[in-house]
């Protein structure tokens, strides 16, 4: 095989290239959606929709990741506009800017007031890195440059309720001192939200592009789930049969986490409670991991016992039984014959008992069984006080290639959703209803 001996992706097969341009617009925009041009994104979400974002650059290597930062906004829905400092573009360029952002790079102060953005206002200000200069700028007000003159006025707007203002210090170790904590303290009590750094090698590190424009999403959010405290439950939850060997099941967790994410995003409160698999949770995302049953069964009746929750959402795939005895050490090979096992505390059950007043959306999956089987099972559970039951079938999983569940209620009848996203968009529009009649 030589160099050019390779395969050709399917959305780029040579074959499909056009002979000749397109002759009319329909056929151009036909084709416009199957090649997109390069300056598209994919979009992710529609949390930052309509929503200017003004991206601020300042004078720190890291401000090399800024054109990342922007297109990952932009994946959210949002429109945006990079204001950079000289000292940033010897890190980063104005081509990549504008690339990255399909918008001019504001550079200067002129006399058209950009700075000021009264005719295009911003819904947030993101100071993406914010070096210890910045930083200590802005607690003093200083506005001695395109960036600090910018949050001058930022700053003048979010007091007013009509802005958000957020920075990712990004420095090394050593420039995280008394003084740098004291201007961070006095901007967090202006309003500024502060969006911790990736801490590593004696450096803040800025944070994963996604955190920043999740933080953002979060910031800008008029979800009525915001600051809403939420429990959200996934993952497999093993038992043990001795030091090595466990009992598990083939969930990977991914569904809570979609649904956390989703939650995350709206602004509310979450807290993942995620069992050890094959897949964990991102770092942003806020998560506690446990191990086995009994650490599972644990963490959630204390995380419900010591912080209040309104919601508790419960698609971990919980284990209905365990070994009787779990053996010391590690069994010989060849030496266990059989494992008697006995059924796990119903950790749903558990919690609905001590903790009456939580809003509970809970889960069932099952297999062989008809779809109007699937559903009087989940209406049978609702007669137990939970307000939602999310229900699947294995066989509806297997013939569409994706996960096919229905959320169910007293109140409508059953909601389809397909895929985990939507799932997790489902529930969340669900709690967002209940929230606004309440």
């Amino acid at each position: 095989m030589n160099k050019w001996d390779f395969e050709s992706p399917p959305d780029l097969a040579l074959d499909d290239y056009p002979k000749e341009l397109p002759k009319d617009e329909d056929t151009a925009l036909r084709r416009a959606s199957v090649y997109p041009t390069d300056r598209e994104v994919t979009l992710e979400s529609t949390h930052l929709q309509s929503q200017r974002i003004a991206l601020l650059v300042t004078g720190s290597i890291a401000a090399m990741k800024a054109p990342l930062i922007a297109r990952t906004l932009r994946r959210q829905g949002a429109e945006v506009v990079a204001f950079a400092s000289p000292e940033a573009l010897r890190y980063t360029t104005i081509d990549a800017l504008e690339w990255s952002t399909t918008n001019p790079v504001v550079t200067k102060l002129t006399a058209n007031a950009e700075h000021l953005s009264d005719d295009h206002p911003f819904a947030a200000y993101v100071v993406a890195p914010a070096t210890y200069n910045t930083i200590n700028k802005m607690a003093l007000g200083i506005a001695d440059g395109i960036i600090t003159a910018t949050l001058g006025s930022a700053i003048g707007r979010m007091e007013r309720g009509k802005t958000q203002v957020l920075i990712a210090p990004t420095m090394h170790g050593s420039l995280h001192n008394s003084i740098l904590i004291e201007s961070l303290r006095k901007l967090d009590r202006l309003g500024v939200k502060i969006i911790p750094p990736q801490v590593a090698n004696g450096k803040n590190n800025l944070p994963a592009e996604k955190a920043i424009s999740f933080a953002v999403c979060r910031a800008v959010s008029q979800s009525s789930l915001k600051d809403i405290p939420i429990l959200v439950t996934g993952g497999p939850t093993a038992v043990p049969i001795d030091n090595i060997r466990r009992l598990t099941n083939r969930f990977t967790g991914r569904l809570g986490t979609c649904i956390a994410e989703e939650l995350y995003l709206r602004g509310a409160k979450v807290k993942l409670i995620h069992g050890q698999g094959s897949y964990s949770p991102p770092e942003y995302l806020p998560h506690q991991i446990v191990t086995t049953y009994d650490e599972y069964l644990t963490e959630v009746m204390s995380e419900l016992q010591n912080n209040y929750y309104r919601y508790g959402i419960f698609s971990a795939a919980v284990a209905d039984y365990q070994p009787a005895q779990v053996f010391p050490g590690k069994i010989p090979s060849g030496e266990l014959s059989k494992i008697d096992l006995i059924p796990t505390t119903k950790v749903i059950n558990a919690v609905k008992a001590k903790f009456p007043s939580l809003g509970m959306i809970t889960f069932k999956y099952q297999e062989n069984i008809s779809h109007q089987e699937l559903i009087d099972i989940a209406n049978n559970r609702l007669q137990q006080g939970y307000q939602m039951v999310v229900a699947n079938r294995g066989e509806e999983h297997q013939a569409t290639g994706a996960q096919v569940a229905y959320l169910v209620t007293k109140d409508e009848a059953p909601q389809k959703a397909v895929g985990k996203t939507e799932i997790a968009k489902a529930i969340a529009n669900y709690l967002e209803t209940t929230c606004d009649r309440h």
